[in-house]
């Protein structure tokens, strides 16, 4: 369990820095089925593109730490798990989105359960590699 959060980690971080710098980049075109929105949107994109890969950089860090501390591990799930919220949201309030959107939907309500159930596994290995064993043994 503490090898699969330690990819999932990595595998989070490395994929949100990829896609937030990828809506830095392209802007509104970084967005399926948004079109040409405006300067507007397309400045907020950006900005959020850039805070997204931001938050990426914060599961690297968590990434790189001996043991990954659940903690952090579970308050960045929680922002993902709200942001899958926010489209559930979104879905309710102006109906269905691009088909990509859905799926990004379905893996930010997916994901998480798996993410609150490992988060802590490489600080249970350590304690575990911790614990004494008895001299008799």
């Amino acid at each position: 369990m503490a090898r699969a959060l330690r990819l999932l980690t990595h595998l989070m971080g490395w994929s949100c820095v990829a896609i937030g710098l990828f809506h830095v980049a392209l802007g509104n075109a970084a967005t399926p089925g948004l079109g040409s929105a405006g300067a507007t949107v397309d400045s907020w994109g950006r900005f959020m593109g850039a805070c997204f890969a931001g938050y990426g950089l914060a599961w690297l860090w968590a990434a790189r730490q001996r043991p990954i501390p659940g903690r952090a591990v579970r308050w960045l799930t929680g922002v993902f798990l709200l942001g899958g919220v926010g489209r559930l949201l979104s879905l309710a309030t102006h109906g269905r989105p691009h088909d990509f959107q859905i799926a990004l939907t379905v893996l930010e309500l997916g994901l998480p359960p798996l993410l609150f159930v490992l988060a802590d596994a490489e600080e249970r290995a350590a304690r575990r590699n911790a614990d004494p064993v008895p001299a008799d043994h």
